[in-house]
């Protein structure tokens, strides 16, 4: 199978089932969206602390993409065990950490960075989810990914936190 198939070249391409919309179109600039933070999550995972958590979202944010590409798909709740897996993974991190009195910068070693810029890009990936419209997203897609973002802050913490590094606190100016 080649990688080229020469259908896009018009400005379309295809979701499942053989429905041709504008590369631009919302439902494609979602898919896109979940699609970059999947791939940043791959950069994530190399050399990280928690490799095999960041695979387990890599699947589940595949899965979310499938779901997107399908234009006629029901809508299901499919990620209510997953948002209690992310929950419960926050509550154990938060356990070691300091808690929060400022706000913090990204940064503080390269697994903590990389994570705060995987957070940044699921809070892009959940607005252009809700851009589709509530007929076209599922609530449990949104909470989701804004739990997820919740769960890349809280693991860029716990990673730096595991490094010895401590968080880069933001100095008003």
């Amino acid at each position: 199978m080649k990688i080229y198939t020469k259908t896009g070249d018009s400005g379309e391409t295809g979701l499942l089932g053989g429905v041709r919309v504008p590369k631009n179109d919302p439902r494609i600039e979602a898919l896109g969206s979940v699609d970059a933070l999947n791939a940043w999550l791959g950069v994530c995972a190399e050399g990280a602390v928690i490799p095999e958590k960041l695979r387990r979202e890599q699947n589940h944010l595949f899965d979310l993409g499938a779901e997107l590409a399908h234009p006629r798909k029901v809508a299901e709740d499919t990620f209510d065990a997953e948002i209690l897996i992310l929950e419960t993974e926050i509550d154990a991190w938060e356990a070691d950490l300091e808690p929060l009195r400022n706000f913090i910068l990204p940064g503080g070693c390269s697994a903590s960075a990389n994570l705060h810029y995987a957070r940044a890009l699921c809070r892009t990936a959940e607005r252009r989810l809700l851009d589709l419209g509530r007929d076209v997203y599922w609530p449990t897609h949104v909470r989701y990914l804004n739990r997820l973002s919740d769960w890349m802050f809280v693991a860029a913490r716990w990673s730096g936190y595991k490094q010895g590094v401590t968080d880069v606190l933001w100095t008003k100016r």
